[in-house]
């Protein structure tokens, strides 16, 4: 492939955020869009499936052509980009930057965005379809925190989404087959869990790492309303998170207990709460910073499960420097693109004695002179954690314990 000249942009915008963007000349690209949802393409009836020429026609090469066998898989020649990135090559669109500002999404709901550009303006933005319709594995194509360039078009802060910058850092799951991203370009994510109401759940927290980690973000694991229960029970959970270099810190809404130290680990960074529904993210976030006055809900006491109360990513600007994303809560964290085999390099505790491990695919569940096993029996490694990395090969269906 020949490499193309290349210079580079520092895009400033009004979230708190510089980003250096690689720039090359614009070469033509074969690119996959989505598949129309439809039955087989009728001979002689391809015209009632032609894209919107008048939107898109600039990014498009005159010999584009339609084909269909079954669902319609369209194809496009695009002007563009192919960038490395950590999960692969990125597409960046070409598109006329003199028209266009720079800006961060605050929030993204559905083909609805609102971007913050340098000057502090925030637009009410609508997303180019070129953007929304080519193919990915992501469910959705804009989402909070990414850098994005918007051409102002219309009423006053009314703008369109052009195009979406390749992102740094990102916090996902699965969802209905797809990746659902959560927020991107961020530092660090903040693990929220209780201590008790809901109760303490260390395999939601070890699902958190793991999808962090892969994200390219800092982990920080905040135990939640302390004040519920004796400080020492949780000693032997501390213990194991602590002892593998994890950030942890211990807080109670109601007594004040942690926060200054929660907010001094905000200050200046770029920050993502996350958590199951209940264990009092926003809550949290009302005492870091009291302007905030996000919405909360009690624990439900039919079933002592949390209520929704945040409904969409959105970042708010913190009083001490820095920004946090409030997220819905979720009740279970379904992992994305991550295999079985690569799930014991994510717990940094095996990584010492996985090469004594008789077998080099050793899945350390059911094989002899496995170093995984041994270590457990000795508790080298903890049990708990063990158990969480046998539910997640297992996709949650736990497997018996090995010990030999």
């Amino acid at each position: 492939m020949t490499i193309r000249k290349t210079h580079h942009e520092r895009i400033s915008d009004g979230a708190g955020a510089e980003t250096v963007v690689a720039k090359k000349k614009g070469k033509k690209i074969r690119v996959a869009f989505k598949k129309n949802r439809q039955k087989k393409v009728r001979k002689n009836k391809l015209s009632s499936h032609q894209v919107d020429e008048h939107v898109d026609s600039q990014y498009m090469d005159a010999s584009e052509r339609l084909t269909g066998k079954g669902d319609l898989t369209r194809h496009r020649t695009v002007m563009g980009v192919e960038q490395e990135t950590e999960d692969g090559t990125e597409i960046v669109i070409d598109i006329d930057e003199s028209n266009c500002l720079p800006g961060r999404v605050i929030r993204a709901q559905g083909l609805n965005s609102v971007v913050q550009t340098a000057d502090g303006n925030r637009y009410e933005c609508t997303v180019r379809r070129l953007v929304r319709t080519m193919s990915r594995d992501d469910r959705n194509a804009v989402v909070a925190g990414d850098h994005v360039l918007i051409r102002p078009e219309g009423d006053e802060y009314q703008a369109v989404i052009e195009r979406v910058e390749p992102r740094r850092s990102y916090l996902s799951r699965g969802s209905k087959r797809r990746e659902h991203i959560l927020v991107s370009n961020i530092d660090q994510a903040v693990i929220v869990v209780s201590a008790d109401d809901p109760p303490l759940k260390p395999s939601l927290i070890d699902r958190f790492l793991i999808s962090s980690e892969k994200g390219n973000i800092h982990s920080i694991i905040c135990i939640n309303k302390i004040d519920l229960v004796d400080p020492i029970e949780l000693q032997p959970q501390i213990g194991v998170y602590a002892q593998l270099g994890y950030d942890i810190v211990l807080t109670s809404v109601v007594a004040g207990t942690g926060i200054p130290r929660l907010r001094s680990l905000l200050k200046g960074k770029q920050s993502v709460f996350s958590g199951q529904s209940g264990v009092g993210k926003s809550s949290l976030l009302n005492q870091i910073d009291s302007r905030l006055s996000l919405e909360t809900a009690e624990i439900s006491q039919e079933n002592r499960k949390g209520k929704h109360t945040t409904r969409s990513a959105v970042l708010l600007e913190i009083a001490t420097g820095g920004w946090v994303v409030d997220t819905p809560g979720i009740r279970q964290l379904q992992l994305w693109d991550v295999s079985p085999e690569e799930v014991e390099g994510f717990f940094r505790e095996f990584h010492a004695f996985v090469p004594q491990c008789r077998f080099p695919d050793c899945s350390h569940t059911h094989e002899d002179n496995c170093g995984i096993k041994r270590a457990v029996h000795n508790d080298f490694i903890s049990r708990q954690r063990y158990q969480s990395y046998l539910k997640i090969i297992a996709g949650d269906d736990p497997r018996p314990v090995y010990h030999q």
